[in-house]
C-alpha cells in the first residue's frame, strides 16, 4: 500500500495510525480523507492578531537589539518581508530600513 507524502514537509517515511497518517520526521497528523488546506497549515500572526503576508510592511515595536552587535533596531524602524519561514524563534525574513536584511520575530512588530 503506497501511502502520500507529508503535507508539511513532503517526506515519504508515513505511517499509519488508525484513521490518521502521521510524519516521523515533522510529527504532523492529519486525516487523509479530509480536505487539505496548505494555507492554513503555517500562518504567521503579528503583536495585534493581523495575520502577515510576504511583501508586507511592518513596524517595529520594541527596542530590538541585533545578536553579536551593538546595534539597535529602534521603536518605529520600517522594514518589508521577503519571505516567511517556519521558526521557533524567528519567522520573518525582512529587510530592516537601515540595517538590511534579517530575521525578526513576528511577536515583536505589526503590520504597517
Amino acid at each position: 500500500m503506497s501511502l502520500p507524502p507529508c503535507p508539511k514537509c513532503n517526506s515519504e517515511f508515513i505511517y499509519q495510525d488508525q484513521s490518521l497518517l502521521i510524519c516521523p520526521e515533522c510529527a504532523y497528523e492529519w486525516n487523509p480523507s479530509e480536505t487539505f488546506d496548505e494555507a492554513a497549515l503555517f500562518t504567521v500572526k503579528d503583536s495585534n492578531g493581523t495575520q502577515l503576508n510576504e511583501g508586507d510592511k511592518i513596524t517595529m515595536i520594541k527596542d530590538l537589539k541585533i545578536k553579536a552587535s551593538s546595534q539597535v533596531i529602534k521603536v518605529g524602524t520600517k522594514a518589508i518581508i521577503k519571505r516567511i519561514v517556519e521558526g521557533k524563534d524567528h519567522q520573518l525574513d525582512c529587510k530592516v530600513d537601515g540595517v538590511g536584511e534579517m530575521m525578526v520575530t513576528a511577536k515583536f512588530v505589526k503590520r504597517a
